[in-house]
């Protein structure tokens, strides 16, 4: 049991697992297990076996399966139960001496030494196989003009003897989160799987030579027969924008045709996910939202991938789907969504549509398994008071608890107590919170508060963060409190309808509202209150900062300042534009929701936070608000990380961010010497 966990230099060592995957039989599950590299300067994942039986039951200890530098991703098991997954580690059966890109590889069923199978000179993406017959279908980035894996190298080879790295844009996007778009862009390839023990995959067959930007962020879902494969294909509308469909691709001929999508239905359709039974299709449907319409939605629709009908599962649900797996038998879909600060898994009957809730804790769930014999479902858990672990679940249950399996991961015990308060909004709306206790709040020795407003907006504060944890602040004394304000999912649409196109006044009286009730609390400090953000949570600290001035100090990570400029520089503006419109046509909201408009009523002292390389909300942001600052002389200090994005994920960056933000926080609101960290 780890106990100092808290204290930086420990807690960036933690060991942290991201996954979670079933073999067919349903015997094993492999997970991708994360933790530092041996230099401290970046994390590294690794493949481990984990017992599908918990230790009670006579469950082993989970074994590491693979160990290279540049760490492995992803799983899928192949019909033999060998491992397929994707890593950049050299080959070294390989005569190129190129920088080795993301290939698959290969880890027998009965163990040895992995070996590479398939591999593209743009790198392998996303992957997937057929239960049945073992095709593999993945995703590879070639030049836009190269007709095969020759020319591709050419094309290569010629740009980078002429030191070219310019890249001519036609459509959206130009970029994403962190990374440019082009010059190449993924295709479907299909292979067969190995002959024998030695063996590559068979020849990678191009499906999709015409993609052009259609597959990015795609993945493919291939039927248990191997004849198909599902992909989300995106189209381009107006205005630069583009839309999801879900096509089915012949692994045969190539031929493609639209399952769900077109430029007449009202919802997008993505992530496919096929029954066992091959005779139905689950894809995820949403909505971007109407400017003086309804906010954005998302539901989970059932179709007949032969015909294209298809019929809403979730109806009269107010549920988003964030991760939904069939039955083994395909007459049950298992999904987890947010509802009321929690993240359950449910259990949907697909004739009757009857919906069940299959667990009642206060958990937030992922990765969803279920067994070959319909009478589990393995997943990942977690919430505020538990890192992520692999855990087992009766299916058959209402509102039952888990039953955790052996971890790889770290197993704490934290530092304080979790709790949740609740109060009424001005409009007579229920305003719900966590609130992390540090150990020793009392009515005696009341706590600060810091105040955490979540990003997205469209999102809920109800699972474990590794970038934005608590825990390491309530070690120090604080309380914090996780409020799910207005935008919040898991309430139901009312609750995004409340701010939709009103950010900024409609959330900060929640957010204030909910401040109020945790500080009437008798272990609170009323008198020593906070207040820290990032991206959305980032864009209600520049907004609370113009707006009030009871706060000692005010953190905003990679936040929104001034949003007309906004607009037009984030990665993909069609989907703000939804619900913003543009600054020249339809400057009302901006005008409205702008905290750049109220720079000159700032008296809290703020640390801003950028990353140059986040490309959803550009450094431009950062930069522009830290200049407001100084122009109205108000005590402000910039965080700047050179070659991080929007989320601060190398090890010794990471310590720096909090050592920063304890440092600002001492001097602000305990009134200690302001001491800059040693590394800084």
């Amino acid at each position: 049991m780890v106990r100092s966990w808290y204290e930086l230099p420990e807690y960036v060592r933690l060991r942290r697992v991201n996954g979670l995957r079933l073999s067919p039989d349903g015997t094993r599950l492999v997970a991708p297990v994360s933790d530092i590299a041996p230099d401290a300067k970046s994390f590294r994942s690794a493949l481990w076996e984990i017992d599908v039986a918990p230790e009670a039951e006579g469950g082993g200890a989970p074994r590491r399966l693979t160990r290279s530098t540049k760490g492995e991703s992803g799983a899928e098991f192949l019909p033999d139960g060998s491992v397929l997954f994707g890593t950049g580690r050299p080959d070294p059966e390989s005569a190129s001496q190129d920088k080795p890109k993301a290939a698959l590889w290969l880890l027998p069923a009965d163990g040895g030494e992995a070996r590479q199978v398939a591999s593209t000179h743009g790198g392998v993406g996303a992957f997937g196989v057929a239960r049945d017959s073992g095709l593999v279908a993945f995703t590879g980035r070639v030049l836009p003009r190269s007709q095969d894996q020759e020319a591709d190298s050419e094309a290569r080879k010629a740009r980078e003897e002429a030191g070219v790295t310019a890249i001519l844009h036609e459509a959206l996007p130009v970029r994403s989160w962190d990374s440019d778009v082009g010059p190449d862009h993924p295709r479907l390839f299909t292979a067969t799987p190995p002959e024998d023990e030695d063996s590559r995959l068979g020849e990678p067959r191009d499906l999709t030579p015409d993609a052009g930007m259609a597959l990015l962020g795609s993945a493919p879902e291939v039927s248990p027969d191997g004849s198909t494969v599902y992909v989300t294909w995106s189209v381009p509308t107006s205005k630069g924008a583009t839309r999801g469909e879900v096509v089915a691709i012949d692994t045969a001929t190539g031929r493609r045709r639209t399952v769900v999508g077109g430029p007449d239905e009202a919802l997008e359709f993505g992530s496919p996910s096929i029954s066992p039974d091959g005779t139905r299709l689950l894809v995820y449907a949403d909505s971007e939202g109407e400017y003086h319409g309804e906010p954005r939605d998302a539901t989970l629709w059932i179709v007949d991938p032969a015909t294209g009908e298809g019929r809403d599962l979730l109806e009269g649900h107010e549920l988003w789907p964030r991760d939904y797996a069939w039955s083994a038998d395909s007459n049950t879909v298992f999904l987890v969504a947010d509802q009321n600060g929690r993240r359950p898994v449910f259990r949907v009957d697909v004739a009757s549509g009857e919906l069940t809730r299959l667990t009642g804790d206060h958990g937030a769930y992922s990765e969803l398994n279920p067994s070959p014999d319909g009478r589990h479902v393995f997943a990942m858990r977690d919430a505020w008071d538990s890192p992520p672990a692999p855990v087992r679940l009766d299916a058959d249950v209402t509102d039952g608890e888990p039953t955790y399996l052996r971890t790889p991961g770290s197993e704490l015990s934290m530092p304080g107590t979790l709790t949740e308060i609740e109060t009424t909004a001005d409009d007579g709306t229920r305003i719900r919170s966590w609130l992390v206790l540090p150990e020793d709040a009392s009515a005696d020795t009341p706590a600060p508060l810091m105040l955490w407003v979540h990003g997205g907006p469209y999102m809920s504060f109800n699972g474990w963060s590794w970038r934005w944890n608590p825990w390491l602040l309530a070690a120090r004394g604080y309380a914090v409190l996780l409020p799910d304000p207005a935008l919040s999912t898991g309430y139901g649409q009312d609750m995004l309808r409340r701010a939709w196109g009103k950010w900024g006044p409609r959330t900060h009286a929640d957010v204030m509202a909910i401040t109020d009730a945790a500080e009437a609390r008798e272990d609170i400090d009323a008198e020593r209150t906070a207040m820290m953000g990032g991206s959305f949570g980032g864009y209600m600290a520049n907004w609370i900062a113009g707006h009030t001035d009871r706060f000692k100090a005010i953190v905003s990570h990679a936040s929104l300042w001034q949003l007309d400029g906004f607009s037009g520089t984030t990665d993909y503006p069609p989907v703000w534009e939804s619900e913003f419109g543009t600054p020249l046509d339809r400057p009302e909201r901006y005008e409205l929701n702008s905290p750049h408009l109220h720079a000159d009523k700032i008296r809290t002292p703020m640390l801003v936070i950028h990353g140059d390389k986040d490309y959803r909300v550009p450094i431009g942001e950062g930069l522009k608000l830290w200049r407001d600052l100084l122009l109205h002389e108000v005590e402000a200090k910039f965080l700047y990380f050179p070659d991080e994005n929007h989320w601060i994920l190398s090890p010794g960056n990471a310590q720096v961010w909090y050592e920063t933000i304890f440092a600002f926080l001492d001097h602000h609101v305990h009134g200690k010497e302001w001491v800059k960290p040693d590394l800084l």
